[in-house]
């Protein structure tokens, strides 16, 4: 018998190894590098993988009702003018913009109530005056016809 030998290949056991390393954030010193910092991750691509995590979670809100299409437009706006720097500084943002909105819906309808609460309390001593008037109508009235009543019972017995 004969055995032939296998073919001596290149290990790939270093590459891996040192590859591991490079995970954990080994062998990329200043001595490793070659290229800028722009032409190692360029700001371009920094920003537009930002700027469609941003869109995409607006997207997200819009769609779930989270957010009206007004205060979407708006932060819409704010991203492409670069005011959030991450997903989580834009999530505080709607998180502040939700509760003055509703603070401000509780203040208003406060508000509403209150004016209701005054014009029937108005309505309510508008009525009651007028019921006052028409009394005190009734009893000048009734006041007058027994003057004039005085009167004929006077005209009466000075013809008598």
């Amino acid at each position: 018998f004969i055995i032939r030998r296998p073919k001596n290949s290149v290990s790939r056991f270093r590459w891996r190894h040192v590859q591991e390393a490079k995970r954990k954030g080994r062998h990329s010193g200043y001595g490793k590098r070659k290229g800028t910092a722009e032409a190692r991750m360029p700001s371009k691509e920094l920003w537009v993988r930002r700027i469609r995590v941003l869109r995409r979670l607006l997207k997200k809100f819009r769609e779930a009702k989270k957010i009206d299409k007004h205060s979407y437009h708006v932060m819409y706006l704010k991203c492409k003018g670069n005011v959030f720097k991450n997903k989580r500084t834009l999530l505080e943002h709607i998180h502040k913009e939700k509760g003055l909105k509703a603070r401000e819906k509780d203040l208003m309808d406060q508000l509403e109530a209150k004016k209701a609460k005054k014009l029937d309390k108005r309505e309510k001593l508008q009525a009651k005056e007028s019921k006052r008037r028409e009394k005190e109508r009734a009893e000048r009235g009734s006041t007058t016809k027994k003057a004039d009543d005085k009167k004929k019972d006077t005209k009466k017995k000075a013809k008598k």
